[in-house]
């Protein structure tokens, strides 16, 4: 078994234990990170919930949810009741003192790290800051944790972040975006930074265009209630893309200390050109998906429209898809457009960063296709996770002939082994008091500023949604976003 990685016992309070993030993502992590031996043998998990009655039903709901979600578990009862020991319950509402005062008796250890992670709607946030401290649970050695949206725009943001900065500091403040603990984002520093090859090449003089995709092939299933106020752009852009693209397009950090690399973060989001005005109409499209066919194992399924999902608006004009052309206003990326687009219902769920180089400026050989192939360097981190180089070569017993083949850039050993989910980094580094691959006030506040216009746009001009059929890769503006450019979306190209 691996030596721990946490280096003092701790009392993980999990708030919202039994809502779809807990269940899906943090209880299958903190599984792992224990059958992995990361977890100090006195940490301590409490699971709180206002609707579930028992530590009988929410044990029952966790297992539950460990053998749907967890593709990569080996299921075993015997570390499960080992797990299981280290799990505590607390049944309360999150707006009465009264869940807190009973919280406060039971966690009689002030001087253990406490971290408080908030799995619930961001609304909720100032409540619990104001209940934990009036309840005296907050300590020297407590952290909070946040889910994102933090807020839905720049003005709620500010209120949230306002409201913690009065009863925690802000090195306490832990603002999570899980895709910065995906192993392929840490590779994308390590490739760009340790490798001259890439660093010289990461600029306006060689890269043609970026194109950053989080697709979904779900639609929102039970998360209406929370989905219907939220959209795309709130949900998905203005933080995992905007994130991902700061990954991208940043300046070398001065070390991999946290701030250094935050500070780098924060200069690409104050670099990205506005969107205002008309240029929103031109540069940004906005979809909501129709019904349509999703293709699943068992071949192709029928779904519905969103607007007959339960729990929706029959008129709503939610955002499930956003797609937009971005520019940073810098050297380095002068005249590079950035492609972002995310959306749920589409043709598969996949997550990639495409990096396209420019084309050699006149190619002597004979193509498979009319048009030269530009090389590319993928970053998949979703379904698996990776790093592909696509170059050309001579194609085997044709005359000077050349076709695109393609460079994985992973390991052998790697192969076989297990790799950990975001979470399981991201958990390890809150319990371990480590800030890097989290978001700083200034950074969440200059991405809600860039976006508020958008979002403020579409409300003023009541403008609607284009529609898309399910299983598709969005509306037909999205394509001509790139078609006008006289380029194409990565998957459209394959």
């Amino acid at each position: 078994m691996a030596h721990s990685d946490a280096t003092e016992p701790f009392d993980l309070i999990l708030m919202g234990a039994n809502g779809d993030l807990a269940l899906r993502k943090l209880i299958p992590a903190l599984y792992h990170l224990f059958c992995d031996n990361r977890l100090h043998r006195q940490g301590r998990i409490w699971t709180v919930s206002r609707s579930v009655p028992s530590k009988s039903a929410m044990l029952a709901l966790c297992k539950a949810a460990m053998l749907e979600f967890d593709p990569q578990v080996t299921f075993n009862e015997g570390t499960w009741g080992e797990f299981t020991d280290y799990i505590s319950f607390v049944n309360m509402d999150f707006e009465k003192s009264l869940g807190y005062e009973k919280l406060q008796k039971k966690l009689k250890d002030v001087k253990r790290q406490r971290i408080f992670y908030c799995a619930l709607h961001s609304k909720l946030y100032p409540t619990i800051a104001k209940q934990l401290a009036h309840s005296g649970l907050i300590t020297q050695v407590s952290r909070i944790v946040l889910e994102k949206p933090i807020g839905s725009d720049y003005e709620s943001g500010a209120l949230i972040n306002k409201c913690m900065a009065e009863y925690f500091s802000e090195s306490q403040i832990y603002r999570i975006d899980h895709y910065l603990g995906k192993e392929t984002v840490q590779n994308l520093l390590a490739l760009r930074f340790a490798n001259s090859l890439f660093e010289h090449q990461w600029n306006q003089r060689y890269i043609d265009h970026i194109q950053i995709t989080i697709s979904e092939s779900i639609g929102v299933e039970s998360r209406s209630g929370f989905y219907e106020g939220t959209g795309a752009l709130r949900d998905m852009l203005q933080n995992h893309l905007l994130q991902l693209l700061c990954m991208t397009a940043m300046e070398p950090p001065a070390s991999l200390d946290a701030q250094a690399i935050r500070n780098e973060k924060v200069k690409v989001l104050k670099n990205l050109k506005p969107i205002t005005g008309a240029d929103i109409d031109e540069h940004v499209v906005r979809g909501q998906y129709e019904a349509g066919f999703i293709q699943t194992e068992n071949g192709n399924e029928a779904v519905q429209r969103y607007r007959d999902e339960l729990g929706v608006d029959g008129h709503s004009v939610t955002d499930t898809f956003v797609a937009m052309k971005v520019e940073i206003d810098n050297w380095r990326w002068a005249g590079v457009p950035f492609y972002l687009r995310t959306g749920k219902r589409l043709a598969k769920r996949a997550c990639e960063i495409v990096v396209q180089f420019k084309q050699v400026p006149h190619s002597i050989f004979e193509m498979q296709h009319k048009k030269t192939m530009a090389n590319k360097l993928v970053f998949r981190l979703q379904p698996d996770e990776g790093v592909r180089l696509q170059l050309c070569e001579k194609r085997i017993g044709h005359h000077q002939q050349v076709r695109p083949m393609t460079l994985s850039l992973k390991s052998s050993n790697e192969e076989e082994a297990r790799i950990p989910d975001a979470y399981e980094r991201l958990l390890t580094d809150v319990i371990n008091n480590n800030p890097t691959l989290f978001l700083r006030e200034d950074e969440l506040m200059a991405a809600w500023k860039w976006a508020d216009p958008i979002l403020q746009h579409w409300q003023d001009n009541d403008l609607k949604p284009e529609t898309y059929a399910a299983g598709s890769w969005g509306p037909a503006a999205a394509t001509l976003l790139l078609a006008k450019d006289g380029r194409l979306w990565e998957e459209n190209n394959e």
